[in-house]
C-alpha cells in the first residue's frame, strides 16, 4: 500500500508525481486507474505545495533571526 503523501518527503513525493505524469501521458492505463492516479497527484501536488510553504516561511524566519529583512527572488543568470 502506497504511503499516505503527508508521510512522504518532498523529494519521494516529485518521484512519485514524475512517475504518475508519465503513467498518465502513456495512456496505457484503465480510466478508473487513471482517475486513481490522478488523484493521488493532485494530494502530492497539495502536500509538496503545504512544505515549500513551510521551508519557506522557515528561512524568512531565520533571516529575520540574522537582520536580513526580505528574501530576493533567486536570479539565475542568462534568463
Amino acid at each position: 500500500m502506497a504511503k499516505k503523501p503527508e508521510n512522504l518527503s518532498f523529494e519521494d513525493s516529485l518521484s512519485e508525481l514524475e512517475k504518475i505524469v508519465t503513467d498518465l501521458e502513456h495512456g496505457d492505463i484503465a480510466l478508473d486507474d487513471a482517475l486513481k492516479q490522478f488523484e493521488r497527484g493532485i494530494k502530492l501536488v497539495r502536500n509538496s505545495q503545504s512544505k515549500l510553504e513551510n521551508a519557506q516561511q522557515k528561512v524568512a524566519v531565520l533571516m529575520q533571526e540574522e537582520g536580513v529583512d526580505t528574501l530576493k527572488p533567486y536570479d539565475i543568470e542568462g534568463e
